[in-house]
């Protein structure tokens, strides 16, 4: 069992900050940190199912050509092979809790 602390994204870089909290080989869990006008750039897996979760704060994510504006406590799941990507419009910073199954790059033992 192992624990982590999301806060750990909090020292914001000047480019979306991605901060481990879990790999395998069959998955993984970041936490993403978006300053105000920060993105990551659309883009799909083939094989690949990612969750977004917003923790706080409020970005905008698209998943197959439509857009929403997330909150605290709101998810949107990108299924393998539909285009996906985030964009913090606000003006405060955001974090999500970003999983993805299965690992795109599983973890080398």
């Amino acid at each position: 069992m192992s624990f982590h602390d999301t806060a750990a994204v909090a020292a914001f870089g000047d480019k979306l900050t991605k901060v481990s909290l879990f790999e395998s080989p069959r998955m993984f869990c970041d936490v993403y940190g978006l300053r105000p006008g920060q993105a990551q750039a659309g883009h799909a897996h083939a094989t690949n199912d990612k969750i977004y979760a917003v923790l706080s704060g409020r970005c905008r994510v698209e998943v197959g050509g439509e857009s929403r504006v997330l909150t605290a406590g709101q998810v949107a799941v990108a299924p393998a092979g539909v285009g996906h990507g985030l964009l913090n419009d606000s003006d405060g910073p955001a974090t999500l809790l970003v999983i993805m199954a299965p690992h795109a790059k599983p973890p080398v033992s």
